[in-house]
C-alpha cells in the first residue's frame, strides 16, 4: 500500500505572481530615467562608476557566498544589482574607482551578506557603503565636477549652507539658481540625485507596477516640506524654500528608491508613515542646523535602527482577538 506524505504549512497558501527578481527588475527600470540624465550631464563618466559599482557589488556577493556563506547562489534576485546602481547614485561622477570598489564591499559584504543576505539585513546596504565612503573619504565624496548647464561645481545645498554661516541672504543665493533648471538636472550633485523628474517618473512606474506603496515617499517628502515651509515663513532670507529642499540634495532618492526598500521598512502602514516623517525630520534638522548640507543617508539609517521597535509596538490588532477593559 502506498503512503502520501501530509505536508501542513501555515498561512499565506495564495501566492501571486510577484518574486524578488521581478521587482528588482522593475525597480533597475524605474532608475533608468535618472542614469539617462547623469550621463547627459556628466558624460560616460557616470555610466562607467555605475556599471564599475554593479560589478563589484555582483562580485562581492558571489565571493562571499561561494567562498564564506558556503550557501547556494543568489546573484539571480538581481539585489546585488540594485544596490550597485543606488551606490553609485550616490556618489560624485568624478570618484575614483577604487573608492567606488571600497564603498561596493562594504555595502554587500558589510551591510549585507555579514546578516546573513537578503532580507536579513538591518541596514540598506547602499548607504551604509555611502556613508561609510562619505565618513572615510570626506574629500573625494564631496567634491563634485560640473554637471552641463550648472553654475558651478558646488551642489546648491552647499551653496545654501556655507551662505548661512556667512550671514548671506537667501534671495541672493537663489540669483543664481533656477529651480526649473534644476529639477531637470542642470545642478551639481551626486550622479543619480541631480534630476528629481527623471526621479519622480521612476517613482510613477515603481507604483503602476505596485512595486512600493505611496506613504513613506509622500510623508518624507512631505514632513520636510512642512519644517522647511515653517522656517522659510519665519525668516525667508535665512532658510530656503520647501520646493529648493524637495529638488536638491537626496531627497526625492532617498524617499523613493532607499527608504522604501522592503527589508529596512517598517511592515504596516502605521509604522510606515511613523518611519517616514522620523527621516523627514531628521533629515531637515541636519539640513538646516547640522554640519553636513545633506542629511538623507543619516536618516535612513538611523531610522532603519528603529523599525524593529516600530514594528513590535504598531502591530494590527490580531484577528478575533478582543482587548479586555479594566
Amino acid at each position: 500500500m502506498s503512503t502520501q506524505k501530509l505536508v501542513i504549512s501555515p498561512a499565506p497558501h495564495v501566492h501571486g505572481s510577484n518574486d524578488t527578481r521581478r521587482m528588482m527588475g522593475d525597480v533597475l527600470i524605474a532608475l533608468l530615467p535618472a542614469l539617462v540624465v547623469s550621463v547627459l550631464a556628466y558624460g560616460w563618466q557616470a555610466f562607467i562608476v555605475t556599471a564599475f559599482s554593479v560589478a563589484c557589488c555582483v562580485l562581492t556577493e558571489w565571493f562571499v557566498q561561494k567562498f564564506l556563506l558556503k550557501g547556494p547562489a543568489t546573484l539571480g534576485n538581481l539585489s546585488a544589482v540594485v544596490t550597485g546602481v543606488l551606490l553609485a547614485f550616490n556618489l560624485p561622477a568624478n570618484i575614483p574607482l577604487g573608492l567606488v570598489a571600497i564603498g561596493a564591499v562594504v555595502a554587500i559584504g558589510i551591510g549585507k551578506m555579514t546578516f546573513g543576505g537578503l532580507g536579513k539585513n538591518p541596514f540598506n546596504p547602499a548607504l551604509v557603503g555611502r556613508v561609510f565612503l562619505l565618513i572615510a573619504f570626506p574629500v573625494a565624496m564631496t567634491t563634485f565636477p560640473e554637471a552641463a548647464g550648472a553654475v558651478s561645481g558646488a551642489t546648491p545645498l552647499a551653496v545654501a549652507k556655507e551662505a548661512l554661516k556667512v550671514g548671506t541672504p537667501m534671495s541672493e543665493v537663489m540669483q543664481n539658481f533656477d529651480l526649473g533648471a534644476m529639477s531637470l538636472g542642470m545642478r551639481s550633485g551626486s550622479l543619480g540625485e541631480i534630476s528629481a523628474v527623471a526621479l519622480l517618473l521612476g517613482f510613477v512606474w515603481l507604483l503602476v507596477r505596485r512595486v512600493i506603496r505611496w506613504h513613506v515617499p509622500v510623508f518624507v517628502l512631505g514632513t520636510m516640506a512642512l519644517i522647511s515651509g515653517i522656517t522659510w515663513a519665519i525668516a525667508p532670507e535665512q532658510y530656503m524654500s520647501p520646493l529648493f529642499h524637495l529638488l536638491n540634495g537626496g531627497a526625492v532618492l532617498g524617499a523613493v528608491f532607499m527608504a522604501t526598500d522592503y527589508v529596512t521598512s517598517p511592515m504596516t502602514t502605521k509604522g510606515a508613515i511613523i518611519y517616514a516623517i522620523g527621516i523627514g525630520m531628521i533629515t531637515m534638522f541636519v539640513r538646516l542646523w547640522g554640519a553636513y548640507p545633506e542629511g538623507m543617508s543619516f536618516a535612513i539609517l538611523i531610522m532603519n535602527a528603529v523599525v524593529p521597535l516600530i514594528d513590535k509596538y504598531v502591530r494590527p490588532k490580531r484577528f478575533g482577538v478582543v482587548k479586555s477593559k479594566k
